[in-house]
Parts: C-alpha cells; structure tokens; sequence
C-alpha cells in the first residue's frame, strides 16, 4: 500500500486561494485538489439545483483522482487548514465513489512536524475506477417528505448564527430547514447524545463541504451511517422552501 498526501485547502469566496497556499508550501509529494474545481461541478441555472456545490460526476471525479494519484494499492491521506472542510469533503467522495483506503489528517497542514516544500509536484498518475456506494446521500425531496419524522435527525453544520437566521453573508435566505439541529462543524469534540442515538441522520451545512466535517466525525463516533444533502442551504433556500428561524 502506498500513500499519497492530498492538499485540499480552500477559502470560500476566494477560488484561486487554495492552490496559491499550496505553491507557497506543502507537504512533499503531496498532490492538490481544488475544492471547486475537482470536489464539485458547477451549479445549475437558478433556482440552483445541487446548490453552490453541486456533487462531481462520476467520470470528472475519476479523473481528478487518477490525476492526484489515487487508484488500487493507494492510501490517501487529505489534509486542510485544520478541518476547514475540504479535506473531509474528499474523505466522503472517495467512499462515495467506493474508495475506502482514506483518511484525514487531524489537525490540518499544522500538525504536520515534517518540512514543507514550494511549487508543483509530478505526480504519479493513477487509475481510479469509480464504484458508487449508494444510500449516502439524501436529497430536498425526501426530507421535506419527511418533515416532522422522529426517525430521521437533521443536522446543521453551519454556525449557530446563520443556523438561527441572525446573519447570512452568502446565500439570499436566512435560517435553517424546519427541525434541523445545529452541530456547528467548528465543534465536533462532543456530538449530542440524541443525534448518536439516531435512527437516522442526514447532514447539511451552506453547500455541502463543511457538512462533511460533521459526516466525518459521526463516523469516527461510530455511525458511519450518516446521510450528506448535498445541495444543503444554498439549494433548499433558492427553492423557496419552508424556513425556520431562531
């Protein structure tokens, strides 16, 4: 089995920053993924199906894998700024895409005690066959269907003041979709009892990234189960559905 460190560092709003963070130093031989370029598509016509970032399809994904390495006999290790949310967002695609040799890095690029070099790396590419696992992801359809269920927890990754509704800097609409409970992915350390002992649990955050922090956590708690809405509030809130505030 071989490794390959995977730089996934991004910042919403500035696109081109990821990859500049990653010419100015990374970890050695790692290769770089751009949360929106190669972790998502591009976002319907409005209202915006799949939200801001909408999921990969299978073939563009396979080929920013095989590019960064990834494929049978790998071991990818994803790395961010610290559970900024990229690193875990490919954590979740590559077992969504039914590769399961992966982990992330606790801690981000800080916690890294080893030497940090500049510019591109040549990398080895791969061949990465893409396997889709399905039942991991929920979409606006079925959790308006059902609205109300005790079965399925809804959790809110975002922070607790656009999950109330008191601001909102991206998207038009302020609040969050009815009964959802807020987990902020800033703080995982210790996840609500009553969400572990869930019959069910979907994840949402504004677009789908940050969500997969609280994925990734619940899983080290023990429910690997837990469902991502990919299109979370960007899409639910461009399709005018029911809001909650406070």
């Amino acid at each position: 089995m071989r490794y390959q460190f995977v730089d996934c560092r991004w910042e919403l709003g500035k696109p081109d920053r990821g990859r500049e963070l990653y010419l100015e130093g990374h970890i050695p031989g790692a290769a770089f993924l751009d949360v929106e370029r190669d972790l998502s598509t591009h976002p319907g016509k409005p209202p915006v199906q799949g939200g801001r970032h909408p999921l990969p399809s299978e073939g563009d994904f396979a080929r920013a894998a095989s590019r960064a390495g990834i494929g049978p006999g790998v071991f990818a290790v994803a790395y961010d700024q610290g559970m900024s949310g990229g690193a875990a967002r490919l954590w979740w695609l590559l077992r969504h895409f039914g590769h399961d040799d992966v982990a992330v890095l606790e801690g981000g690029l800080g916690a890294w005690l080893g030497r940090l070099v500049t510019g591109e790396e040549e990398i080895q590419p791969n061949e990465f066959v893409p396997n889709t696992r399905r039942g991991d992801t929920i979409d606006a359809e079925e959790i308006e269907r059902r609205a109300g269920e005790d079965a399925l927890v809804l959790v809110d990754a975002r922070a607790p003041e656009r999950y109330r509704g008191e601001t909102e800097p991206i998207d038009p609409v302020a609040g969050h979709i009815p009964g959802a409970r807020n987990v902020p992915f800033s703080d995982t350390a210790s996840l609500p009892e009553e969400v572990l002992r869930a019959e069910e649990i979907a994840v949402y955050c504004g677009s789908g990234i940050t969500a997969c922090v609280d994925i990734l956590a619940l899983a080290r708690a023990g429910r690997e189960d837990a469902k991502l809405y990919p299109g979370s509030w960007s899409e639910w809130s461009a399709l005018g559905l029911p809001v909650e505030r406070g």
